[in-house]
């Protein structure tokens, strides 16, 4: 298959190809050679992957792999796999592919392969250029900024690369070349001009996805953020708190060092309080998109069971009472009660940071001695230099804090969300309250450590921790702390 980029999308030719149809979807399978998935790198991205790739053990064995045998490349590889809602037919076995919704058409599977390939172009470009990339391994959008910044090279390596095939004006200098098979299937609508052919293809996408990506395990996140579910979370704590937000990694392997189930284990925090989670004769519960009642997950899950949080979460999303379809396998968020929940629970991990990074201080105000508990002494050791950040918006502090000690205090703070008729707001604007009370509540709060030994992990699993904290927040809220 060959590939030539259009302005109206990009026009693939296959070579010894298959065209197979069942149903409302048809497959067109065929080789390509590695010199013209330029064009596709140029026009698509890995928004419709559920996950994105990285540079690492799986695209390094995939370039071994190029470099040690390049005729039985295409055999030991499944390839890429895209996908596109509009097409047509041309002559000469090609094909005309526009890709009108970036969620769910492009690259569905081979992510690895794409940027394995990409990256092996690009090395070489640069090195045929004289130039160097930067150390260290890349994601993908890592790799999509150079790719941009040296496409110039890019294009040189090309036309020496042609030249040198052709006869035209052999180069020593230029490095390999780019005539390598890949094998390429592309899914298209067996009846483009048909709409429901056309939509039920496109609410097909995502179980093929997950279908494709089961070599690994498709996760509850990649899920969950492929149907949209993060997307209001993500635009509210971007505006609530962009430094934040940057950490996060709301798409597997694209990067960030908080992990998307962290944020959602907050975010209970504020939902465990709608009506529909407390057993109430007058407000119907939630149910997931099989009809299952949806229950929040106990406190101690937000310490040791986030992946039951992130589960809890998916479920909650799925009810038809909080999202709604689009016109791909998306949904979209309508219940503005649950969109005024999330607007509390992105301000958590700043309260969070908060929290942890007074805690040392308060504890010993509050007649404690943090520094010769045993799991603290293990995390910040006399002779180590290894800076130390708060959690989430990676401030620098002067002592690390076992988690266990530090999640009841902030699961606390669900003491002051309260439910309105149309809204959830805070009984008390958070961060002045946590400065006026906090340590009157952490001296409360840390009587727990005795009967649990001292011990984060019996601190963190404890029911008992985490009604010390709540209560202790309901008395400093009402005054009586």
């Amino acid at each position: 298959m060959s590939v030539k980029y259009d302005d109206e999308g990009i026009v693939l030719r296959f070579e010894q190809s298959v065209h197979q149809t069942i149903g409302e979807t048809s497959k067109f399978t065929g080789m390509v050679r590695a010199k013209y998935l330029i064009p596709v790198i140029d026009k698509l991205d890995l928004q419709a992957n559920p996950r994105s790739s990285k540079e690492g053990r799986v695209t390094n064995a995939i370039q071994e792999s190029i470099e040690d045998d390049v005729s039985l490349f295409p055999f030991k590889t499944k390839g890429i796999l895209l996908a596109a809602s509009d097409y047509e037919q041309l002559d000469r076995g090609r094909i005309r592919v526009f890709f009108d919704n970036a969620n769910i058409e492009g690259i569905l599977d081979g992510g690895h392969n794409t940027l394995a390939i990409g990256l092996l172009i690009l090395e070489r470009a640069v090195e045929f250029a004289g130039k160097k990339l930067p150390r260290g391994q890349k994601t993908w959008s890592e790799f999509k900024i150079l790719w941009t910044e040296h496409r110039d090279d890019i294009q040189k390596y090309q036309e020496a690369v042609r030249k040198n095939e052709d006869g035209s004006s052999a180069n020593p200098e230029v490095i390999g070349d780019l005539s390598f098979y890949v094998p390429v299937e592309l899914l298209v609508p067996a009846d483009p001009d048909n709409d429901i052919c056309v939509d039920d293809f496109r609410h097909n996408l995502l179980e093929i996805c997950e279908a494709r990506n089961n070599n690994v395990e498709l996760t509850a996140s990649a899920k969950a953020h492929q149907k949209g579910y993060f997307a209001d979370l993500a635009k509210l704590l971007k505006e609530e708190n962009p430094t934040v937000n940057s950490h996060v990694e709301w798409k597997t392997n694209d990067g960030g060092d908080v992990k998307v189930a962290d944020i959602i284990a907050l975010t209970w925090i504020v939902l465990r309080k709608l009506p529909q989670f407390q057993d109430s004769d007058d407000c119907p519960p939630f149910k997931d998109a099989e009809g299952k009642v949806v229950e929040a997950p106990h406190p101690q899950q937000l310490y040791s069971g986030k992946g039951s949080c992130l589960s809890a979460f998916n479920r909650f999303m799925s009810s038809s009472d909080v999202t709604g379809g689009t016109n791909d396998y998306t949904s979209e968020l309508h219940n503005p009660v649950v969109y005024s929940a999330f607007q509390l629970a992105v301000q958590i991990p700043e309260l969070y940071d908060y929290i942890y990074a007074q805690f040392p201080d308060l504890y010993n105000r509050a007649n404690g001695s943090y520094g010769n508990i045993i799991a603290v002494k293990g995390l910040n050791p006399t002779s180590a230099t290894t800076k130390k950040y708060t959690p989430f918006s990676k401030q620098p502090v002067q002592t690390a804090n076992p988690l266990g000690f530090i999640v009841p205090l902030v699961y606390g703070l669900t003491a002051l969300v309260k439910v309105e008729p149309n809204k959830v707001v805070w009984r008390h604007e958070p961060k002045s309250f946590l400065k006026e009370n906090l340590p009157k509540i952490v001296s409360q709060y840390k009587e727990v450590f005795d009967p649990c030994g001292y011990d984060p992990q019996k601190v963190g699993k404890s029911a008992m921790s985490y009604s010390t904290a709540e209560n202790a927040y309901k008395m400093a809220l009402f005054g009586i702390l």
